[in-house]
C-alpha cells in the first residue's frame, strides 16, 4: 500500500497533519529516511519557526537534496513554513536560501495590520490548481505567519489572501505545491485540500 510521507526534520506540528491524513483515510508515514521518502508516493513539509533554522537543519540533514531530487517525481507539499523553505530564498532574521523549487523570495508582510497574521481569511484563485478543486473562491483557512512568499512568476500563485496587502495564499510550480495557510487547521475546506493532495499520484 502507498503512502504519503511527512518530513520530521525537528521544525514541524507532524501530529496536526497525521491526525488529518489519517482522518481522511490516507496512510502517511512520518520520516527522516532517505529511502521512506524516495519509495513514498508524495512527500509533505511541514514546519513552524524561523526559516533559517529550518533551512540549516534541511541542509544539515542532507533532506535538502532528497527533496530535491523527490519534486522531480512526485508530488510535494509545503505547509506554512515548509511552503516558505521551497522558494529561493528567505529574509527572517537573515538572508539565506530555500530549496529553490518555486522560483522567489520569502519577505517580511507589509500591512499595517497586526503582525503575526493570524486567524481566519478568504482566499482568490487567480490560477487552476488540481490541490484546489473542489474549493469555493472566497472560503475560509487558518493562518499563522509573519511571513509570505514573494513569487517571482504570478503563474504559480494559485491562491492568495488580503491582510492589508495581497498575500500569498498557496503555490504551484509542476509537482510541487505550497500552502502558507494550514489545511490540516482549516476545517472541511482544508481536508478537502489534503484530500485533493493524496490523489494526486493515484
Amino acid at each position: 500500500m502507498g503512502y504519503t510521507a511527512i518530513v520530521d526534520y525537528g521544525v514541524g506540528n507532524l501530529k496536526s497533519v497525521t491526525n488529518a491524513m489519517d482522518y481522511l483515510g490516507l496512510s502517511t508515514r512520518i520520516t527522516s529516511d532517505t529511502r521512506e521518502l524516495e519509495q513514498a508516493d508524495a512527500i509533505i513539509l511541514p514546519g513552524v519557526g524561523a526559516f533559517p533554522d529550518a533551512a540549516d537543519k534541511l541542509r544539515q540533514t542532507g533532506l535538502d537534496r532528497v527533496l530535491t531530487a523527490q519534486a522531480e517525481k512526485k508530488p510535494i507539499l509545503g505547509i506554512c513554513l515548509g511552503m516558505q523553505l521551497l522558494l529561493d530564498r528567505g529574509e527572517e532574521v537573515r538572508e539565506c536560501a530555500g530549496l529553490g523549487l518555486v522560483p522567489g523570495r520569502v519577505r517580511r508582510i507589509e500591512t499595517g495590520l497586526k503582525l503575526p497574521h493570524i486567524g481566519w481569511n478568504s482566499l482568490s484563485f487567480p490560477n487552476p490548481s488540481p490541490l484546489l478543486a473542489g474549493v469555493e473562491e472566497g472560503s475560509y483557512v487558518y493562518f499563522v505567519h509573519s511571513f509570505c512568499a514573494v513569487a517571482d512568476d504570478p503563474a504559480t500563485v494559485i491562491a492568495r489572501t488580503d491582510y492589508g496587502v495581497p498575500v500569498t495564499a498557496a503555490v504551484q510550480r509542476g509537482n510541487v505545491y505550497g500552502c502558507q495557510f494550514h489545511p490540516e487547521k482549516s476545517g472541511e475546506v482544508g481536508l478537502q485540500i489534503l484530500r485533493n493532495f493524496g490523489g494526486l499520484n493515484t
